[in-house]
């Protein structure tokens, strides 16, 4: 993926169950921060969640977020990422939740509710800081 070194590169791959932590902009300006599952498309980062949770709407208003993978084998090895949403749609967003749930969860199916509307969020990566 462009912008991010070829040491952390393995940190995008589908086989590692890395979590992204994402962090958002409240609508007073306070941050927030949210676990979350993300895989790619080779020059984005993709997630996904419910339509109308905080970290939707905060993405709706400020398109600007941060993010940090952190390596599951070793914590203090890990990528921090400034970027910005540059798509957000339902389309094909319940079938994205079931991919993540795959890699993640090793179930092919996502076990939240089936009336909730989901949502994938396309982050153009800009700069790159890594420690380890």
């Amino acid at each position: 993926m462009k912008n991010i070194p070829e040491r952390f590169q393995d940190l995008f791959a589908d086989e590692t169950k890395a979590f992204l932590f994402l962090a958002t902009t409240m609508s007073d300006g306070s941050p927030q921060v949210t676990p979350v599952w993300f895989n790619t498309d080779g020059e984005h980062i993709l997630i996904n969640s419910a339509k109308g949770r905080t970290k939707d709407r905060n993405m709706r208003a400020h398109p600007r977020v941060a993010v940090a993978i952190a390596d599951p084998a070793n914590p203090y090895r890990y990528i921090q990422l400034r970027g910005e949403v540059v798509e957000i749609t339902e389309v094909g967003g319940r079938e994205h939740i079931n991919a993540l749930s795959l890699k993640y969860r090793g179930e092919a199916v996502y076990s939240g509710s089936p009336e909730e509307t989901r949502v994938t969020y396309k982050i153009r990566i800009g700069k790159a800081q890594t420690m380890g």
